[in-house]
């Protein structure tokens, strides 16, 4: 969990503002989530993994008073928690929105299209790229189950990433294909945990992979088929272990998934799409089509999602299916930086500084200061009349382009004098002139 400073919350506020834009363009609207959740509604969501990674809230005041004394004498934390702890910090912003479905359905235009911007919590060991604290941009459209829905998701994707110019490759499978893994296997009830001993292999390899599916008590079988799809390097649709896995009803369905989705998307995108049958993402709730977007020397994911059939029927109100992406803003932050993406000019910050000089002008030079932020050119008065070094230096150390000095001699021939401090040049002019000068040089966005 981490501060940042205007320079970093600037930069990030560029990237939020960019997928925002883009989440509008296609017709999504904003709402926003609290950051507890009950943990009825977030335990068992996501399984196993993400329960353990839930930030759990004490109880207010006294926590202890329905707990069980014998639980505290064993140190039985599973079965104290329930009696201590009622509430956590969201571990995601998909299930609070599955909540929030059922809870407003009879205020909600179906397909309900949202997009949330919003920090998310998981109890993680932090490493580069991985934080306690991050924040999730998602887009979801909640019943429909049309694929064009996951074709605009990709566009959306593309285009993003097109505009904050990260250069990624959008990893494409289903969830169907991993189910028939399971089923050629004959280990049906094993599901989740291969899937989340698979969505660990660019982490820890093949081999460990396999590892861990023999200790699981996985066969031979799903060994050669995790194997094979391991090493496709080629047209995996058109694969040997894709025919294999059309055996299936479920795998042939999937197959059916990819192969329309591909056929929608438009050529450009099309490029940057990659069918990757290891893919699983952990997450329990998936059902469909699954993304991940993969960068160049990055190791972690900048963005992810797919369909879930079934979420909100959690919560009481089932057929509802959703599919979405979500952004990792602090991962694509930490890319844009390691790369030099972000713009050399921010229009976020002070445009012009005007010098106090004296008492007797800070009250006229005040006025020019209202003057010009009217015209919505964003401007600072230096409150005190300190030397005039340290309000220069001022300018400086904030980047500020543009200083107007306005002393006494200045206000009396209303020639104001400005000051372009990248290039030091100084031109001397009524205030309407360097407005119109200020507006040509940095413009007003």
């Amino acid at each position: 969990m981490r501060d940042f400073g205007p320079e970093q919350v600037q930069k990030r506020q560029y990237i939020i503002n960019t997928i925002k834009s883009v989440f509008e363009l296609y017709g999504f609207m904003p709402i926003e989530t609290p950051v507890m959740e009950n943990l009825t509604t977030l335990n068992g969501k996501g399984g196993e993994e993400s329960d353990k990674l839930l930030f759990k809230v004490l109880n207010s005041g006294d926590y202890l008073k329905k707990a069980e004394q014998q639980h505290l004498e064993e140190k039985n934390y599973k079965s104290l928690l329930p009696n201590i702890s009622e509430k956590g910090l969201r571990y995601d912003l998909t299930v609070p929105l599955a909540r929030y479905v059922v809870m407003h359905q009879n205020e909600l235009t179906f397909p309900f299209k949202r997009y949330q911007i919003q920090p998310v919590w998981r109890a993680d060991r932090p490493q580069k790229g991985r934080y306690r604290e991050f924040w999730q941009c998602d887009a979801d459209v909640l019943g429909s189950d049309s694929l064009l829905n996951e074709v605009e998701l990709i566009q959306i994707f593309a285009k993003v990433f097109k505009q904050l110019g990260i250069e990624m490759n959008i990893h494409l499978n289903t969830r169907k294909l991993l189910v028939a893994m399971v089923e050629l296997s004959g280990k049906q009830d094993k599901l989740t945990s291969f899937t989340v001993i698979l969505d660990k292999l660019d982490k820890i390899g093949i081999d460990k992979v396999i590892e861990l599916l023999n200790e699981a008590g996985f066969n031979a079988k799903t060994f050669d088929l995790v194997k094979a799809i391991a090493n496709n390097s080629s047209d995996f649709l058109n694969s040997e272990v894709a025919k294999q896995l059309a055996q299936t009803e479920t795998g042939k369905v999937g197959l059916q998934e990819l192969n329309k989705i591909l056929s929608l998307i438009d050529d450009e995108t099309k490029q940057q799409v990659k069918i990757d049958a290891t893919l699983a993402r952990g997450l329990d709730y998936y059902t469909g089509p699954i993304f991940e977007i993969k960068a160049a020397g990055f190791s972690g994911s900048l963005g992810s999602g797919g369909r879930y059939d079934n979420l909100t029927g959690n919560f009481g109100l089932p057929g509802v299916s959703g599919v979405g992406i979500s952004f990792g803003l602090d991962r694509i932050y930490d890319v844009m930086k390691d790369q030099n993406l972000f713009p050399t000019s921010n229009t976020n910050i002070t445009q012009v500084l005007l010098i106090n000089f004296d008492k007797e002008t800070e009250q006229q030079v005040f006025q020019l200061t209202t003057q010009l932020r009217q015209t919505g050119l964003k401007t600072e008065f230096y409150p005190t009349q300190a030397k005039l070094k340290k309000q220069m230096k001022y300018a400086n150390d904030k980047n500020i382009p543009f200083v107007i000095l306005a002393g006494s001699r200045e206000l009396e021939s209303g020639k104001l004098t400005l000051k372009n401090m990248q290039n030091g040049e100084q031109q001397e002019a009524d205030i309407k002139t360097i407005i119109s000068i200020l507006k040509d040089s940095i413009g007003n966005e």
